[in-house]
């Protein structure tokens, strides 16, 4: 069976890539789809242990949840920045609590 860390954490770079396509085809935004595309490769690295210890995860994701948080504050709109930053912080505790 599968690591719960390593499946939430899969399964939230797949929503932050389809987040970053979303602001493109969306908004027009590529840095939207270049900043999801870097966070979900660097996650994908650490989820197959290529980038170590697995902890970096966390502060990638802590990371996230920062810029969505800035984010959500400014815009004061639940899609997409509400989302995410709840999506992180669900994310975040599920990697912390794992261990």
């Amino acid at each position: 069976m599968p690591n719960i860390s390593v499946t939430v954490l899969w399964i939230y770079i797949v929503l932050l890539l389809a987040g970053g396509v979303m602001g493109l085809v969306k908004a027009g935004s590529r840095i939207s789809l270049i900043t999801s595309a870097i966070f979900a490769l660097l996650l994908a690295l650490c989820a197959t242990a290529v980038i170590k210890p697995f902890y970096i995860a966390d502060i990638l994701v802590g990371l996230l949840l920062v810029v969505f948080g800035v984010r959500f504050a400014k815009g004061r709109k639940f899609m997409p920045s509400g989302l995410m930053l709840g999506l992180s912080l669900a994310v975040l505790a599920v990697l912390l609590l794992a261990r």
